[in-house]
């Protein structure tokens, strides 16, 4: 019979564990810290101790102490092997992953996040499988390997139709891959938002926030960006977190604020640098860190910021938990090279990292490094590019005006490079203005009372296919399985990441087609003739529904666009 005692801390636990849950990352875990570790004493059963040391590990993780974070969690992991439930073993995997995220701890981190993957995969609980996808996803950013992103993207997106959680990740982390690209995801941050509020997160805004401010800073829009970089540096304050503050110094610097920049580096200088945990945002803090004392010429801050960066050269820098690409260590290592005067070694680290971008098709960090001019040389001058009709089927195109035989796609870019940064309807570009039918999409692709049942099929099938595999029927867990990924696939595609059914054969969505092939066309024959230039339209020229052209404050273009 259960005692008085063993309820009160039954639900005192729950009471813990639920605050935990909402503790919001990069802040002080104040008497939380407390309240679970009090519970964690009094807990004698291994798959309670599990969860709350678990719980207490992800805390300290969270909150800028994976030094206390350590011993708690592989504490976990031992209880949870102890307690042999799977989806305990994976929570607490989870906790070991967050303790162990320095960038000192890769190599460990790739195992473990090997064998979350692989426990996760035999589980029914979505949140366990989410784990798993997360961070393979997050090492897969890591060691710079396009396959491993790509596919566990795919595995996020099959996953988002299970709950509002998995589409928050799914869609957010889809947003970093597709920005990193230059291909316009602007409506993920939405389908994030909502599914943020449907899940109830609690640290959600700071993810949606970062997405918005930098879709804004790649499309050139100053004052959006401002206003995200004022409320990072207000957060940066309130809280002490150095990651904030050094990521606003460098958005400062790069809106050419320098007066703001140099004011966080004040805070940031060589004795924090050199005190700075080796924890999850380690890199991130000494890359922000350099970017700006480079853009305001702090010879100290940058002398001890590369110093400190150069053990981990040829390093992929992400906020935590992959929500924003940073670049290539070798990236910023090369201008501090070339600052200080040591050119060959920056023409190495420059060459290596704009390879690391041109396999990843990060195109607007490859554009700003391959045009960065040497920061002891004054800005380069307006260059004149020619983009214009000349007759007999021909365009004149580049800096040194190449002919190429006309395309659609051509007429579509000369009009957004006339008016850049306004927004031009597809429809308008496609049909140059003139009076068209707009008819109405035809319906959804799968109308609600299908996609009920769908769902409806794929709860019978959790509880089918745990049956066939408790009785070992290895050919029916192989044709329920085969049957719910082919659900899943017809469901995704239907509906998308945020749950709403895609329509099909309006005039919007004809004309949206139309104009994003002819421009990606249009691109890639330029390409052939002047890869710099296609990488610049890539990165400035956005399409969809609406298209536009939108070049960075930094890019020094001039249009010659008729004769």
């Amino acid at each position: 019979m259960t005692s008085r005692r063993e309820t009160e801390l039954a639900a005192r636990t729950r009471v813990v564990l639920d605050a935990a849950a909402g503790h919001v990352f990069g802040t002080e875990p104040g008497r939380l810290a407390a309240e679970l570790y009090d519970v964690l004493v009094r807990t004698t059963d291994d798959a309670g101790r599990a969860r709350v040391a678990a719980a207490l590990a992800r805390c300290w993780a969270y909150g800028g102490h994976a030094d206390r974070a350590a011993s708690f969690a592989d504490e976990a992991l031992a209880h949870a092997e102890q307690a042999g439930d799977p989806e305990l073993i994976a929570d607490c995997l989870d906790a070991v992953l967050a303790a162990h995220w320095g960038p000192d701890e890769l190599t460990l981190r790739e195992l473990t996040a090997a064998r979350l993957d692989e426990v996760s995969a035999h589980v029914l609980d979505p949140e366990a499988r989410l784990r798993g996808h997360l961070w393979s996803l997050q090492v897969g950013w890591e060691t710079l390997r396009v396959p491993v992103i790509q596919r566990q993207l795919r595995a996020l997106e099959l996953l988002a139709a299970e709950s509002p959680r998995a589409r928050f990740f799914a869609a957010s982390r889809r947003w970093m891959y597709d920005h990193v690209r230059g291909v316009d995801a602007s409506e993920l941050i939405e389908v994030a938002e909502g599914a943020a509020t449907e899940a109830g997160l609690a640290d959600a805004w700071m993810v949606t926030g970062s997405m918005r401010g930098y879709t804004a800073l790649h499309a050139g829009e100053v004052e959006a960006v401002a206003e995200v970089a004022e409320l990072m540096e207000r957060f940066a304050r309130s809280e002490g977190v150095v990651e904030v503050a050094s990521e606003a110094a460098s958005i400062w610097a790069l809106l050419g604020r320098h007066d703001r920049a140099r004011a966080l580096l004040e805070q940031l200088g060589p004795d924090v640098l050199e005190s700075l945990p080796r924890d999850v945002n380690y890199l991130l803090n000494l890359h922000c860190v350099l970017e700006a004392a480079l853009a305001v010429g702090d010879e100290q801050i940058v002398g001890t910021a590369a110093r400190l960066l150069t053990p981990y050269e040829n390093r992929a820098v992400l906020n935590a938990g992959a929500v924003y690409f940073h670049g290539v260590t070798d990236d910023s290592l090369a201008r501090a090279a070339a600052f200080t005067g040591d050119h060959a070694r920056a023409d190495q680290l420059r060459a290596r990292a704009l390879a690391t971008y041109r396999r990843l098709d990060a195109t607007w960090w490859q554009n700003r490094l391959q045009f960065a001019s040497d920061p002891t040389t004054p800005a380069s001058t307006e260059t004149v590019v020619h983009f214009r009709p000349v007759g007999d089927g021909l365009w004149l195109i580049g800096s040194e005006a190449r002919p190429l035989r006309a395309l659609r796609g051509f007429e579509y870019l000369h009009r957004l490079l006339a008016q850049p940064g306004r927004a031009v309807s597809a429809i308008d570009l496609v049909t140059d203005g003139t009076a068209t039918v707009i008819q109405p999409d035809t319906g959804p692709q799968l109308d609600r009372q299908a996609a009920t049942a769908y769902r409806q099929r794929l709860s019978d099938l959790a509880a089918e296919l745990a049956e066939a595999a408790d009785w070992g029927d290895l050919a029916r867990v192989e044709s329920l399985t085969a049957e719910r990924e082919a659900l899943l696939a017809e469901l995704t595609s239907a509906v998308g990441l945020a749950g709403r059914p895609r329509a099909t054969g309006s005039t919007a969505e004809r004309a949206r087609v139309a104009a994003t092939k002819a421009i990606a066309t249009a691109i890639a024959r330029i390409e052939s003739l002047d890869p710099p230039l296609a990488t610049h339209l890539r990165d400035a020229i956005r399409t969809g529904t609406t298209c536009s052209y939108r070049p960075r404050p930094s890019d020094h273009l001039t249009w010659q666009l008729s004769g």
